[in-house]
């Protein structure tokens, strides 16, 4: 069975740091990327950053040059390093498995990150 257990989130003021981690465990097969998603309330889920295992990354416009994606492909965890942050990053935070089509993706539970002004 296949899990995604994050964490790191909490509440911070702007300015600050912050780091995720998220562990996936089990077997996992046909992985693309691993990434993390937000979603504000009211608002839709959205990608934040991605890694493949080649280490190529993908950041959103909003946190290019503040957040830095990581991963330990041997652990199958990757990490997102949210530095400078600003009150709208309040959000939960999904890490996200994206597989090989037509194999569906795995989505964590979700952590709060709560950045106060």
């Amino acid at each position: 069975q296949v899990q995604l257990v994050e964490s790191g989130g909490g509440l911070v003021q702007a300015g600050g740091s912050l780091r995720l981690s998220c562990a996936a465990s089990g077997s996992i097969l046909g992985i693309n990327a691993m990434g993390w998603y937000r979603q504000a309330p009211g608002k839709q889920r959205e990608l934040v950053a991605t890694i493949t295992s080649g280490g190529n990354t993908n950041y959103a416009d909003s946190v290019k040059g503040r957040f830095t994606i990581s991963r330990e492909n041997a652990k199958n965890t990757i990490y997102l390093q949210m530095d400078s942050l600003k009150s709208e990053a309040t959000a939960v935070y999904y890490c996200n498995v994206q597989r090989r089509r037509p194999l569906p993706d795995y989505w964590g539970q979700g952590t709060q990150v709560t950045v106060s002004s």
